[in-house]
């Protein structure tokens, strides 16, 4: 208890951590959102009708008092009002946050369904052309970005083989059917790195666990070659795969920026972009905390998984 009362200190730690290093970055970006929020395309705004509005905005009282507020607002779990809008950032990040997450989701039952059985596959067929063939595409799909990935597949799934839209998005409850179909590119695209390093690190594990005693041990009692695979060397080898997988899955939160874009898929990242392009840092500050969070929490989560099958790492 103690050890987690202690590691759950440190993740509220770091989420404060992240909220002052966005708070002052954001404020040190050159530019006025409030002259660019008037000026728009008509040239500069009236210096009164400035004025006017920072102070509608709060913008005009000193840092440290902003910092304050914002941050006081995270315990009611308000993250201010955007600044284009004036609408409560609270209620888009909640209407976007749920279709990043099932991108994410999507993309990891992807990465597990082609990474892991490949992994012992090529861990069983060591030195042969399988193995050879998928550690070389594993290998190329780990160095290539995930925005390249997105374009080939729209290039090619969409523009020249016409199998699937370019991209957009429909609710679930409306056209369930087309709803996965819009969800099946951009989710194989982010877990293409994913599945390369899931890939690697069970072909590792299971090439280790292969030659131990009590494989050998199975094998010569008789046991069949697909009961000593699935019970003796893949549920000893899961170990450091489920403990990668799981670290992974927060690096997935970066490759949805792109992603959404390319396959313009309403997420987080597209509110994202969008509140960069308006320099609305309210709104900037509310999705990056919200990212960092997310974070957070899968990595704690995972820490506490990880302590409960090995006991040695709460000591």
């Amino acid at each position: 208890m103690f050890w987690f009362i202690r590691r759950l200190l440190l993740s509220i730690v770091l989420l404060w951590l992240v909220f002052t290093v966005v708070f002052l970055s954001i404020y040190m970006v050159p530019g006025d959102p409030v002259q660019l929020l008037l000026s728009g395309d008509a040239g500069a705004a009236d210096n009164a009708a400035v004025e006017a509005l920072r102070v509608k905005l709060g913008l005009d009282r000193p840092i440290y008092i902003q910092y304050a507020d914002r941050l006081l607002g995270l315990f009611r779990l308000d993250l201010g009002n955007s600044l284009v809008s004036n609408a409560p950032i609270i209620n888009d990040i909640a209407s976007r946050l749920p279709r990043t997450l099932e991108l994410i989701a999507a993309a990891a039952v992807i990465s597990l369904l082609i990474g892991l059985p490949a992994g012992v596959m090529a861990a069983l067929r060591r030195g042969r052309a399988f193995d050879r063939a998928a550690s070389s595409v594993t290998g190329f799909a780990q160095s290539v970005p995930v925005f390249v990935i997105g374009t080939l597949l729209v290039l090619v799934m969409a523009q020249m083989l016409r199998l699937v839209p370019a991209g957009g998005y429909i609710e679930f409850t409306e056209d369930p059917v087309r709803h996965m179909i819009l969800l099946l590119m951009p989710a194989t695209a982010i877990s293409v790195g994913l599945a390369a390093t899931v890939f690697r690190i069970t072909r590792s594990s299971v090439l280790e666990v292969i030659p131990l005693d009590y494989v050998r041990t199975a094998r010569a009692k008789g046991i069949s070659r697909n009961r000593v695979t699935t019970r003796h060397i893949l549920r000893n080898a899961l170990m450091p795969v489920v403990t990668v997988f799981a670290l992974s899955l927060g690096s997935l939160l970066s490759g949805t920026l792109l992603v959404e874009f390319v396959f313009n898929w309403p997420g987080l990242s597209s509110m994202l972009i969008r509140a960069v392009n308006a320099r609305d840092y309210t709104s900037v500050t509310g999705v990056l905390l919200v990212t960092a969070a997310l974070f957070i929490l899968i990595n704690l989560v995972v820490d506490i998984i990880y302590a409960v099958l090995d006991p040695r790492v709460r000591r």
